[in-house]
C-alpha cells in the first residue's frame, strides 16, 4: 500500500509514502509518477518523504532509477539534474545524456547569476507574510544546535565566514491567497541552500505547514508571532491551535504525521530539441485537500463567492 490507511480516511494525507513500502513497490510508484519523457529527458512528480539520495541499501529515488529507466526503454543510466529536498514534493528532472545534463546545469547557473528564477515552489504557511510580495535576503550556515545539525541565519557575514560555509541566500515570494491565519505563498529561490525556503519563511514569522524542524523557532503570545533565539530551540512537532486543527480536520495526535506543504511545481528549461520551455507538476492530493479545508485557492482558479 502506498498510503497510510489511518490517514486515507481523512483524505488530508493522501499521496504520502507508506513507511512499510519496499523497493519493488517504490519502483512501481515512480514508474507511474512520470510526467514527461522525451528521449533522454525524464520528469517525475516526487512524493514528500522520499529522499533523492542516501546511504547504500536505503530506499531512495536514486535506488529505483534503474527500474524507471528500464521501464522507459532507456539504455543509459538516469542522473538527477534538479530535485526538491526529501520532505518536499514535486518535480524531479532526470537525464540519461551527459551533454543534456551539462546544458541544463549551465542554464541554471547562468540564470542564477542573472537573478532570473527557474523554479517555483508553492507553500502553505501558518501565518500571513507582512507584505504581499518581496524578497528575502539572509546569510545562512549549517551549525550544531544542541548537538543537532541545523541551518541558522548569520546576521553580519564577513569575508572570512563566507569562506567557512556561510552563504548569502535570496528568495522571491508572493502571497497568492490568504485568510486571517494562513496563506498560499509562491516561492522562487535564486540560490540553493539546504532548508533555505523553510528558514526564510520562519524569518517571515510564517512557518510552512508541516515543518517539524524549523517552525519551533516561531513563538506566539495572544496571536502575535515572534522569533525565538536559535540557540534555545530544537526541532519539534509543529504547534497548531485548536481552530486550525478543526479546519484541517485532524486531531492534535495526528499533527506529527502532517506532511510538509512545500511543492516544487514548476521548472523553466532552456530551448532544446528534447525539452519543453516549462515543466509543471500537479499538487499532491493532500496539498489540494488542505487548500480546500483552509479556504485557499491558487491564482488560476476563480475565487468562490
Amino acid at each position: 500500500m502506498y498510503i497510510r490507511e489511518t490517514q486515507k480516511k481523512k483524505g488530508l494525507f493522501h499521496g504520502m509514502l507508506s513507511p512499510e513500502m519496499n523497493h519493488e513497490e517504490l519502483a512501481e510508484m515512480m514508474k507511474t509518477s512520470v510526467l514527461y519523457h522525451n528521449g533522454p529527458l525524464v520528469a517525475l512528480n516526487k512524493p514528500p518523504g522520499l529522499a533523492v539520495t542516501g546511504k547504500p541499501g536505503e530506499l531512495t529515488l536514486l535506488s529505483v532509477l534503474p527500474e524507471v529507466g528500464q521501464h522507459l526503454g532507456l539504455s543509459q543510466e538516469l542522473h538527477v539534474v534538479r530535485a526538491p529536498g526529501k520532505e518536499s514534493s514535486g518535480l524531479v528532472l532526470l537525464s540519461s545524456c551527459p551533454q543534456i545534463t551539462k546544458t541544463f546545469q549551465k542554464f541554471f547557473i547562468h540564470s542564477r547569476r542573472a537573478q532570473k528564477p527557474t523554479v517555483t515552489y508553492w507553500a502553505v504557511t501558518t501565518g500571513v507574510p507582512a507584505t504581499a510580495k518581496g524578497e528575502i535576503r539572509v546569510a545562512l550556515k549549517l551549525d550544531k544546535v544542541k548537538g543537532i545539525d541545523l541551518v541558522v541565519p548569520v546576521k553580519a557575514p564577513s569575508r572570512q565566514t563566507l569562506k567557512e560555509g556561510v552563504k548569502k541566500t535570496l528568495t522571491h515570494f508572493s502571497v497568492e491567497d490568504s485568510t486571517s491565519d494562513c496563506a498560499l505563498v509562491k516561492l522562487q529561490p535564486l540560490t540553493a541552500f539546504p532548508s533555505q525556503l523553510l528558514v526564510h519563511m520562519v524569518l517571515q514569522l510564517c512557518p510552512v505547514l508541516g515543518d517539524h524542524v524549523y517552525s519551533a523557532r516561531v513563538g506566539s503570545i495572544l496571536g502575535e508571532n515572534f522569533l525565538l533565539p536559535v540557540e534555545t530551540t530544537v526541532p519539534q512537532t509543529q504547534v497548531l491551535n485548536e481552530l486550525f486543527l478543526r479546519r484541517l480536520q485532524i486531531t492534535s495526535k495526528e499533527v506529527a504525521l502532517l506532511p510538509l506543504h512545500l511543492h516544487l511545481q514548476q521548472i523553466l528549461l532552456p530551448q532544446t530539441s528534447v525539452a519543453p520551455g516549462v515543466l509543471i507538476a500537479p499538487l499532491p492530493p493532500f496539498f489540494s485537500q488542505t487548500l480546500c479545508n483552509l479556504g485557499l485557492q491558487m491564482s488560476d482558479q476563480p475565487k468562490k463567492k
